[in-house]
């Protein structure tokens, strides 16, 4: 049941990693945009925040605009949202401008009546009105690949979220997994992980490459590589 915890979108739950991004229409900074289309081709991180002139979020827009050109690096863009009013986005956005001199390029949502925020679960009724810090990282044929929640007083690790696309783009393309802290490894270094063998005759081929110096084995459940 969705009554005082969770609200709930289509089919009666969140969104879940491997789904679709659920098709929407939203108002932004800049202008209507048709979600995921609007991105076709191209990753996206959709982030949401507490609200407008609050001081941590200020400073992980700051974070993000820094780090936009990395993303765009990427083939990865931005996009913001939180409930407050289109306005109040363009007033903060220019605050930020003449402040703190960043200019602010990604689009923010206006989702004023929360119900992408209420879709995509970023309303705690234990953490107040405002959406709580989620993170939604979706790759370029719209489908949700990772999904983040941070609490409203706590901000972002923004090189984190950086790492994950890239991390996640490295595997797709080469079919390998990511260890933890990937490329900073306290056990491999920069090297990533060979999945599993899955049957006999795959353990013997992994102990050959092994002893050939192909890959690298702790045993045969753990080989890793460098990346080519």
């Amino acid at each position: 049941m969705c009554e005082e915890t969770i609200c709930c979108i289509e089919g009666g739950r969140m969104p879940l990693i491997g789904e679709k991004f659920p098709e929407v229409e939203v108002k932004t900074t800049h202008g209507v945009i048709k979600l995921p289309d609007h991105y076709k081709g191209k990753w996206f991180v959709l982030f949401s925040h507490p609200a407008d002139f609050t001081p941590v979020c200020t400073t992980e827009f700051v974070g993000f605009q820094k780090r936009y050109k990395e993303f765009k690096e990427l083939n990865t863009e931005l996009i913001g949202l939180s409930i407050d009013q289109v306005f109040s986005h363009l007033k903060w956005i220019e605050w930020i401008k003449e402040k703190l001199n960043v200019e602010i390029e990604f689009p923010v949502i206006a989702d004023d009546r929360g119900i992408l925020a209420e879709q995509l679960g970023m309303i705690s009724p234990y953490k107040g009105n405002n959406t709580v810090r989620a993170v939604f990282v979706v790759d370029d044929k719209g489908i949700i690949r990772a999904i983040i929640y941070y609490p409203q007083e706590v901000g972002r690790n923004l090189d984190e979220i950086v790492r994950l696309v890239k991390a996640l783009q490295t595997s797709d393309k080469k079919g390998m997994a990511m260890p933890a802290n990937w490329p900073n490894n306290d056990i491999l270094g920069d090297k990533v992980i060979i999945p599993p063998a899955s049957t006999i005759e795959e353990i013997k081929q992994r102990k050959e490459a092994c002893k050939k110096g192909e890959i690298e084995c702790l045993d045969w459940w753990l080989c890793y590589k460098k990346l080519e």
